[in-house]
């Protein structure tokens, strides 16, 4: 990462320990619909390249348009503010904010959305596995609050338009599958809210850089 990177919103370094909040019932779906006007405009073209298009995926990603995300959760390295081992990922939920743990007291920091109505886990866990492009099912109780759903009883194929988008880490604790992710999402405006069924999202180009950054079996705290 670049020292831009590394002096990108200092402002928003929390320093202290974090309080415990809430993400939601798995499902990882979303009711957001996209704001009717931008936020902001963007012009640095470090973070336009960052949110760039991806071509060369399986499925092609487009462009984030970055009006629509607030700057604060734009990928930084910052300052560690966990004290965990390198390769933790820590996700307080607070602030929205995903760290992926680095040597040199640093970590790389991704903003995040969550769930609307209380997330029923938190604690450690680990990454049991990964998928690129992996296949969604919503849960029965999903789809008899949403019958449109049926059509996916059985998994909807990945692809940019599956609410779990480009990649997905899956989320165990004690051996067993909480039946939580941390995704990918088409939907760039929702990062920083609390607005899915439940799960963790991350911009596409987000998950796809975490992806490749994570070992599985690495360790998890929900805080």
């Amino acid at each position: 990462m670049t020292s831009q990177l590394r002096l990108l919103d200092r402002r928003h370094f929390l320093a202290g320990a974090v309080s415990l909040s809430a993400l939601a019932l798995a499902g990882c779906s979303s009711t957001a619909t996209a704001p009717q006007q931008p936020a902001q405009p963007v012009f640095d073209p470090f973070y336009v390249s960052m949110y760039g298009a991806r071509p060369n995926e399986k499925h092609f990603v487009p462009a984030v348009d970055l009006r629509y995300v607030d700057p604060a959760f734009y990928r930084s390295v910052v300052p560690d503010p966990t004290g965990e081992r390198p390769g933790t990922i820590y996700i307080d939920t607070r602030a929205h904010y995903l760290y992926l743990v680095r040597e040199n007291r640093q970590a790389i920091r991704y903003g995040v959305g969550l769930g609307r109505e209380g997330f029923g886990w938190s604690g450690r866990g680990n990454i049991q596995f990964k998928r690129e492009w992996p296949t969604w099912t919503p849960p029965a109780a999903m789809i008899t609050r949403e019958p449109e759903l049926e059509q996916w009883r059985n998994g909807q194929p990945g692809g940019i338009d599956n609410p779990l988008g480009a990649r997905a880490l899956y989320i165990f604790q004690n051996g067993r599958d909480t039946l939580y992710r941390i995704h990918g999402t088409p939907e760039p405006w929702t990062i920083g809210k609390n607005v899915s069924s439940g799960c963790v999202r991350l911009i596409n180009q987000d998950i796809i850089d975490l992806y490749d950054r994570v070992a599985t079996g690495s360790t998890l705290i929900v805080a």
